[in-house]
């Protein structure tokens, strides 16, 4: 779309939009108030269902799993079961309007969008998308809402309990709470909560203004100059629609700044715990004003900084976060985070120009090539033999997926540390033309948690310094072997005999796999990876249809055996019309 030049040509560009808007904003409304009812319904009683059925499980579950884990000490664990009844009592009625509103958002401004997106420069046909898109790929997506919430309350909930009463690793201690220091840590929470509940809602009403005017002016400037994100992806439209629903933004921004302020006084109690000091406590609540109105002066374009006062809150602030975020043995060798100590200027990454944040890499593109990743690498599992169809089939079948879902993601991560080391990169190369850094990564928090350890890795791979034979064997060892003791590679032809370079590796592979288990309770996951195990199933059945090789021992190209029996067709058959719809799809 080329853009107007002058003032006249932006003038006559920006009337001529409005009737054209402002027939899509009726449009879009008109859809969204036929869906909502329906997208409401839908999610509120999908999810109602799982919540109420599960409820009586989940109480007594999570009780058993407090009261047998080790990883809590006896005073902790009081404490947790002393307070456990307000949550899970909560959990119904929270979980239950939380569907309500999400439902509502969802089913309301979903067919909105959709009906904007519908004249974007690629759409074909713009008259009839503009109809019909955002009708039934809404009610679908309702559909998958509830199912990734099922599987959160079956498969993540149950891995997190599974987790919780998992035998201790050698060395570590059990977490526990120490009588001395409650009465400081209760004492800062009293004063923490309603001191930053009300300092924070004061600079989210002072800057509410700041942010609502300026998001208009800068708006208005795309929206007349047919510049800024609008120009190239579904151009205008989304500019006038962004101007319209902006206040709600604000709105939305100011109460979350709000409901979050009452965590971060929470928090003060914590840090007089850890550090075992109640002026360090108090110290905390001061300083978390300061770095949420910086935080707020940086994403709304403002002086850096903050006139307001920051004293140090931690004895050893940078070590500690980096702890945190990365655990203890990886936090002595990263060299990774701002120029400067954290009682700094709290200085974004996020660049201010729009040019480089549009460049900027989104949690679901690196989730999209982790499963694109999966899909290429379960092709090549199966040719090498590695994988072979009673896998899949274990996996698909009976729900058993703990070689297919954990070490089949642990091999494309491995595959991409491996060719990441090799390059002068700083970051992930995870293709030919994408490098992902920590400059250009997602600034989700929860991604930031994978990503961040996997930086670390990369450079231990890169000190080992592997040759290819030894590259070769890594990738078999990570699929066959369990990697729980160093004695499992006695046997294996890993052509490295230095045992120390072996346990490190080791120590890396069960990194990667605890990585990926904990990716496996994100609830998209295991959707998504159930489709591309589908594809692969089949991909699998027509290559040894191929070699005629049905209900007897299949040995397709890819040269791995399975064993197919006759009792075994009425699954196969279950399969094959499970993955109709999917064929070909890991989305």
């Amino acid at each position: 779309m080329e853009v107007p030049v002058g003032f006249i040509a932006k003038l006559w560009s920006f009337v001529s939009f409005l009737p054209f808007f402002f027939l899509l904003l009726i449009l879009g409304l008109l859809k969204a108030v036929i869906m909502c009812p329906i997208v409401v319904g839908i999610i509120v009683i999908g999810n109602s269902a799982v919540i109420i059925g599960l409820w009586i499980a989940h109480f007594l579950w999570t009780y058993f799993c407090v009261l047998r884990t080790k990883k809590l000490g006896l005073l902790l664990k009081i404490v947790v079961l002393i307070l456990l009844p307000l949550p899970l009592v909560l959990w119904p009625i929270i979980g239950i309007v939380g569907s309500l509103i999400g439902g509502v958002g969802y089913g309301f401004f979903t067919p909105l969008l959709a009906t904007f997106e519908a004249v974007g420069e690629d759409v074909t046909d713009k008259c009839y998308h503009c109809f019909i898109d955002g009708c039934l790929s809404t009610i679908k997506g309702s559909c998958t809402v509830v199912h990734d919430f099922v599987d959160f309350c079956f498969h993540s909930y149950f891995s997190f309990m599974d987790e919780l009463i998992d035998k201790m690793p050698a060395g570590e201690n059990p977490l526990e709470i120490k009588l001395s220091r409650l009465p400081s840590c209760l004492l800062a929470i009293l004063i923490g909560v309603p001191v930053d509940v009300f300092f924070v809602t004061a600079v989210a009403l002072w800057k509410s203004p700041y942010m609502l005017f300026r998001g208009w002016k800068r708006l208005l400037e795309d929206l007349v100059g047919r510049e800024g994100p609008f120009l190239e992806t579904v151009c205008v439209p989304f500019a006038g629609l962004a101007i319209f629903l902006w206040p709600l933004a604000v709105v939305g921004a100011v109460l979350g700044a709000i409901i979050s302020s009452f965590f971060l006084g929470l928090y003060s109690g914590v840090i007089v715990h850890q550090e075992d000091s109640l002026l360090l406590g108090l110290a905390y609540i001061v300083s978390i004003v300061s770095l949420f109105d910086e935080y707020v002066n940086d994403l709304l374009y403002l002086n850096e900084g903050s006139c307001l006062p920051r004293p140090r809150y931690r004895r050893n602030m940078r070590s500690t976060i980096q702890r945190e975020v990365f655990g203890d043995n990886d936090a002595d060798n990263l060299k990774i985070g701002r120029e400067g100590s954290y009682n700094s200027k709290l200085v974004s990454e996020r660049s201010r120009t729009l040019k480089w944040a549009m460049e900027k890499y989104k949690p679901i593109q690196v989730w999209d090539w982790l499963f694109k990743s999966c899909d290429v690498n379960g092709r090549i599992l199966l040719r090498d033999g590695l994988i072979d169809i009673k896998d899949i089939e274990e996996c698909l079948v009976k729900g058993n997926c703990k070689k297919l879902g954990i070490k089949l993601p642990a091999w494309s991560l491995l595959q991409c540390l491996l060719t990441s080391a090799k390059s002068d990169s700083s970051g992930l190369v995870i293709s030919d033309d994408v490098e992902l850094t920590k400059f250009n990564g997602p600034r989700d928090k929860v991604f930031e948690f994978f990503i961040g350890p996997l930086l670390i890795m990369k450079e231990q791979i890169k000190k080992l310094e592997l040759n290819e034979d030894e590259e070769f064997c890594l990738r078999k060892l990570i699929m066959s072997c369990k990697n729980e003791r160093s004695e499992e590679w006695d046997e294996t032809e890993f052509p490295s005999s230095d045992k120390v370079k072996r346990a490190q590796l080791q120590a890396i592979i069960r990194r990667l796999q605890g990585i990926v288990a904990s990716m496996s309770r994100i609830p998209t996951f295991r959707r998504r990876f159930r489709n591309l195990v589908k594809v692969l199933y089949i991909e699998a059945l027509q290559a040894g249809a191929s070699d005629n090789h049905i209900g007897g021992t299949l040995k397709s190209s890819f040269g791995g055996k399975g064993s197919i029996s006759s009792g075994d067709t009425k699954d196969r058959d279950e399969i094959i019309n499970l993955s109709a719809y999917g064929n070909g799809d890991i989305v």
